[in-house]
């Protein structure tokens, strides 16, 4: 079994989600070695994971190429470096079309489906003004806005990428077809769902979540109170990354959303002269910080199938977010990140290497007199079922953040992210915005 195989038979398993996928992959280093701990693991009320079977993954994976796409992992070096950067960035990502218009600086441009003709006109005009600028257009090809601005990037000649909810093979709304066509070609369409999902409203906010992680920053024209295009703003602040707004007329509810977050701090936009300043500086020099070195040269135009799949080039673990302290959130809220200990290596691309080894004396130093040498006690082996009871009597129904968690167990920090992945697969608790966790009512004390 290849690399990518076990890596999108992991991700489409339906108890794992991105922040739990990341966590397995870094904690066992390896996709393979995730697939085969976790029918061991605790699940959530005690019913069997159910894996993908690898027969359809390959089907998966040859449809897709038989298509003229590709599939991403989060372990490829040529994934989206600020995609890369969210917490819970998809594990697995389906493209058609220009991988590398994906790590392309961009912005977003989202709005109302039923946008007014004035934000209509303006969606392309700014989309036009950004792709003149050098900027790549990103959107989600939905109706109003969102096909005013690929339009817009498009009549320049310009990169744009459509973010969708569906499968490649599902262009959605249906009279985008053509659009959906013409991005593919001239720049890109990127999903994290499988060929044949039909889009269904419970999948727009993962591809919300795309559009505001490939981006440098948002920029909203027109969004309604309680739209989805406010889902994306929401996560585009939690990302850290430049939240924009069109004003609008306060007589108009299409304008209430968008005006809303202007009175919550977002830049006023009318022009890109509103937008570049506000951007962070990007240069090649920092993409690359950003991005891993594959050990050897591959070329990433077509993955087979026939013959055995390539194993994606990737560095031993996962890059994670740059997040202080040592907590990882777990699956549906917050960031994840690894702990930080003396023996821990992290080079500049964020991906844990293994402990260093302690280095030894050398063998001709003089042996230490035996009444100096102190010998430092050992600490007790941690059984993962202690370590499972601890956490859970230390959780309770108020939120705490894991760091705390971590200093109170008196365990080691590698043992007590452990066990918070298996309690988070097995539903005795959820993972809260701040890196925190909180019991789930439904379970007693040992979940």
């Amino acid at each position: 079994m290849t690399s990518l195989v076990a890596c999108l038979r992991l991700a489409r398993t339906e108890s794992v989600g991105p922040r739990t996928w990341r966590r397995l992959v870094s904690q066992y280093h390896s996709a393979e070695a995730a697939l085969k701990a976790l029918p061991r693991l605790p699940q959530r009320g005690r019913v069997p994971v159910i894996i993908p079977s690898q027969d359809s993954i390959l089907r998966e994976i040859e449809a897709t190429l038989n298509m003229g796409g590709r599939i991403l992992t989060l372990l490829d070096a040529d994934y989206p470096f600020l995609l890369k950067e969210i917490p819970d960035a998809p594990p697995v990502l389906s493209v058609l079309g220009d991988v590398a218009a994906l790590s392309t600086p961009g912005i977003g441009l989202i709005g109302a489906r039923n946008a007014s003709s004035s934000g209509l006109r303006l969606a392309e005009s700014l989309a036009t003004e950004l792709v003149e600028a050098g900027l790549s257009v990103v959107s989600g090809l939905a109706r109003g806005i969102d096909s005013a601005a690929h339009k817009g990037a498009l009549h320049r000649h310009g990169l744009t990428v459509a973010a969708i909810a569906g499968g490649l093979d599902k262009p959605y709304p249906p009279q985008n077809t053509h659009l959906q066509a013409e991005i593919a070609e001239k720049g890109a369409v990127v999903t994290e769902a499988p060929l044949g999902t039909a889009p269904l409203n419970r999948h727009f906010p993962r591809r919300n979540r795309l559009i505001a992680g490939l981006t440098l920053g948002c920029v909203v024209v027109e969004a309604a109170p309680k739209s989805g295009t406010l889902i994306t703003a929401r996560l585009v602040g939690e990302y850290g990354r430049e939240l924009f707004a069109v004003p609008g007329s306060p007589l108009d509810p299409r304008c209430r959303g968008s005006n809303d977050l202007l009175r919550n701090g977002a830049v006023l936009t009318e022009s890109v002269a509103d937008i570049l300043p506000h951007l962070p500086p990007l240069f090649p020099e920092q993409q690359k910080r950003h991005q891993f070195t594959p050990p050897v040269s591959v070329e990433p135009t077509r993955q087979s199938v026939s013959g055995g799949l390539p194993a994606p080039q990737h560095s031993f673990s996962l890059p994670l977010p740059e997040v202080p302290e040592t907590a990882e959130r777990l699956d549906r809220g917050g960031t994840p990140n690894l702990p930080s200990t003396e023996n821990n290596r992290e080079p500049e691309n964020g991906a844990f290497l293994p402990p260093a080894p302690v280095p030894t004396p050398a063998s001709h130093t003089s042996p230490a007199p035996s009444s100096v040498i102190r010998k430092a006690p050992i600490p007790p082996l941690e059984s993962s079922e202690t370590v499972r009871e601890k956490v859970l009597d230390l959780l309770s129904f108020t939120p705490i953040a894991v760091d705390d968690l971590v200093r109170r167990c008196q365990f080691s920090a590698s043992a007590v992210l452990t066990a918070l992945t298996e309690l988070e697969l097995s539903g005795c608790l959820d993972s809260l915005p701040g890196g925190r966790v909180v019991r789930v009512a439904s379970h007693g004390k040992h979940g």
